[in-house]
């Protein structure tokens, strides 16, 4: 029998030996060890409050900081020559005002001195008999007397003053003293609904909002709400504060009341805080079902119109960065990221649909590592100069010279299906650290080895390419393709309807519908109605208070966006006419030459060099100045209008100024005095 040997136990106050290993079936222990787990808080401790900033968000950067002191300057400055021009005028009213305030100052002193009682009084004595008015009538004429020596009193020392200043001061000592006097009479004198200085500046009406007028607009506009019945009242969440050109507050409805109550009673809240509808935000708050946030306009942003866009500078731009879009009700800028999502954009006619969905693929075709393909089912002229850039295009649906449109857009969705699948096969064999999540990369897409360049197609119109019969279902078949499975290898997909739903019958009709709705970022301009409204921004959306058919016809490219943000702003969209478009397009046909990725139809495009305005360009660039010097002219127009300016010099400029009338003349700019041209020259050439 074999013997069975011990198993020797460590002492546990011995640290010399160490313990024992014993057979075990695993490597890494799978439970913690019996008396060393942390303990677990039964109630989570409350979150820390909220910290306000110690300076304002938009004063913490020098960017903010210079556009504020820009702001306060330039009113100033309005109000110096606002009020400066109107000086003489200001001066003749105070004059002919002091002159009646020396009138009625003195009827004022001259009641005061001799009826220092009543004419009452006398009557009510005459009436009760001799003593009484003789007590009265007494009464007066010590009270007169009194009166007489308080004025004498203070007229001596004063007039003293004046004949000694008249006499022996020195001239300047008038000089404070007439305009103080004046303004002293001439305020006694004019009326308080004639004043003599009206502002400069009228501010826009708007309600300063406090807790009490919110706690009026809900009780009065929101049913469930009540002030005196026990859990139906309305609290807040946080103080009330000021967020931009508006005030904000987090408002708490009563237990089983949540935002869609206030989102439907919102006519009657903007009522109640005495304000227009547009003026009044609510969004969800994410802690709490029964809470929201309640954001308050000065005034109607949406009236605001935001200027041309910032891509007019016709720099490269970088598709992997958010496409500037406009401006928010806050005014921030809103920014729409075009990699990995479909755009779906969606209006009535005449809205700026089409112009919103060409603004983001100006953006995109700044970039000159993405790929285009622009499809105009209606064949508005919005869109034709895209063939400067386009690797494949196609405008209308009757036949052009290189095709069949809607024959021209299936071979191009064939291309790119064959190209998605070929480009996930390629990416799945990459190794991690080329392609860590089996996407497309941007050292990838920018790296010609890889030939797998950014890929964005835009349709206008897109219902269109649905009922065109036989084709429309092989089209409909490879557009839910591409929305569903191509942003993940870099290809998306910008489209613009007016008609979101009806499309097409049978299958076709099931596949616009899985089109529309596999669109991950949707913008609505105004719509007919909220069930058009929903179906362009999504279900859910009406729960949510976003409802594009409420916004005004006079909001021109305003509309509402939803699945960048959590708080589905509403956008004021950056203006591109057709010049300013033309001109940007220009602008990346140059960029994608000198980076040699100019593809497909583009290159068979006919550039001609846009003819110079001379006098117009001039002008466009003086801005505020009354003259410039001949090189600071030509550096402006080269920066400005680079397709036309690029190689001007400032002889050039001179040279074509003179041709047209405008004199070479010293100008005096920026410390300097060199040869240069004014504005008004110009200007007076461009009139002639």
């Amino acid at each position: 029998m074999a013997e069975r040997t011990a198993l020797a136990l460590p002492d546990p106050g011995d640290d010399s030996r160490a313990p024992v290993p014993a057979d075990t079936s695993f490597e890494i222990a799978l439970d913690p060890e019996p008396g060393r787990a942390l303990p677990v808080p039964v109630d989570l401790p409350e979150p820390p409050g909220e910290l306000l900033p110690v300076i304002p968000g938009h004063l913490q950067t020098r960017a903010g900081v210079e556009a504020a002191v820009r702001r306060c300057a330039a009113r100033q400055w309005h109000r110096a020559k606002y009020h400066g021009i109107r000086s003489p005028r200001y001066l003749a009213l105070a004059v002919a005002w002091a002159v009646v305030g020396v009138i009625v100052l003195t009827g004022r002193w001259l009641r005061w001195w001799l009826r220092p009682v009543p004419l009452s009084v006398h009557a009510d004595a005459v009436a009760e008999g001799h003593r009484a008015f003789k007590s009265v009538f007494g009464m007066h004429l010590n009270v007169t007397r009194a009166r007489a020596q308080i004025s004498l009193a203070v007229a001596a020392p004063v007039t003293a003053a004046v004949v000694f200043a008249a006499v022996y001061g020195p001239w300047w000592w008038w000089l404070p003293l007439i305009p103080a006097v004046l303004v002293f009479l001439a305020r006694a004198g004019h009326p308080a609904d004639k004043p003599i200085i009206r502002p400069a500046v009228v501010l826009p009406r708007f309600r300063v909002l406090n807790a009490d007028v919110v706690l009026r607009a809900y009780y009065a506009a929101v049913p469930g709400c009540s002030p005196d019945k026990p859990g139906q009242q309305v609290t807040f969440g946080s103080t009330m504060a000021r967020d931009g050109e508006g005030s904000r507050v987090v408002v708490d409805m009563p237990y089983g009341l949540g935002l869609k109550d206030a989102i439907a009673s919102k006519p009657g809240i903007a009522s109640g805080l005495d304000v227009t509808e547009s003026q009044v935000f609510l969004h969800r708050d994410p802690t709490s079902a029964r809470r929201h946030t309640l954001w308050v306009a000065d005034r109607d942003p949406l009236a605001v119109p935001v200027g041309r866009t910032p891509l007019l500078a016709c720099r490269a731009t970088d598709i992997w960065r958010p496409a500037p879009m406009g401006l928010d009700e806050r005014g921030q800028m809103v920014g729409v990221p075009l990699m990995w999502h479909s755009v779906l954009v969606g209006a009535l006619p005449r809205q700026g649909k089409s112009w919103t969905a060409r603004l983001l693929a100006l953006f995109a075709a700044l970039d000159p590592f993405v790929r285009l393909d622009v499809f105009d089912a209606s064949g508005k002229p919005d869109w034709r100069k895209f063939a400067l850039v386009a690797d494949s295009c196609a405008f209308g649906l009757t036949p052009t010279r290189h095709g069949l449109p809607p024959e021209m857009l299936l071979a191009t969705l064939q291309a790119i299906k064959k190209d998605v699948e070929d480009r996930y096969a390629r990416l799945s064999q990459l190794p991690t650290d080329v392609c860590p999540e089996g996407k497309l990369t941007r050292a990838i897409a920018r790296d010609p080895r890889f030939r797998m360049p950014v890929r964005g197609l835009i349709l206008d119109e897109v219902q269109e390419y649905f009922d065109l019969g036989p084709i429309s279902a092989e089209i409909a078949a490879l557009l839910v393709y591409l929305v569903k499975v191509a942003p993940g290898a870099g290809v998306w997909v910008i489209d613009a309807t007016q008609r979101p739903s009806g499309i097409g019958t049978g299958d076709v009709g099931r596949k616009f519908l899985a089109f529309r709705d596999n669109h991950q970022v949707r913008f609505s301009l105004r719509t007919s109605d909220y069930r058009v409204s929903e179906m362009v921004l999504g279900a859910g959306s009406i729960g949510e208070g976003l409802d594009s058919s409420k916004l005004l016809p006079e909001y021109k490219g305003v509309g509402i966006l939803r699945g960048v943000t959590d708080a589905s702003p509403t956008v004021r969209c950056h203006y591109a006419g057709d010049p300013d478009a033309e001109r940007i397009l220009l602008a990346a046909r140059a960029l994608r030459e000198r980076a040699g990725t100019l593809s497909g139809m583009a290159l068979g495009e006919e550039v001609s060099a846009p003819a110079r305005d001379v006098l117009g360009d001039v002008l466009a660039v003086f801005g505020g100045d009354p003259g410039l010097h001949w090189q600071v002219l030509a550096a402006r127009l080269a920066k400005r209008f680079p397709e036309r300016w690029e190689d001007a010099t400032p002889d050039s400029v001179s040279a074509d100024l003179r041709a047209l009338g405008v004199e070479s003349v010293n100008v005096k700019a920026f410390g300097r005095v060199l040869r240069g041209c004014r504005r008004e020259d110009a200007e007076r050439a461009a009139a002639g």
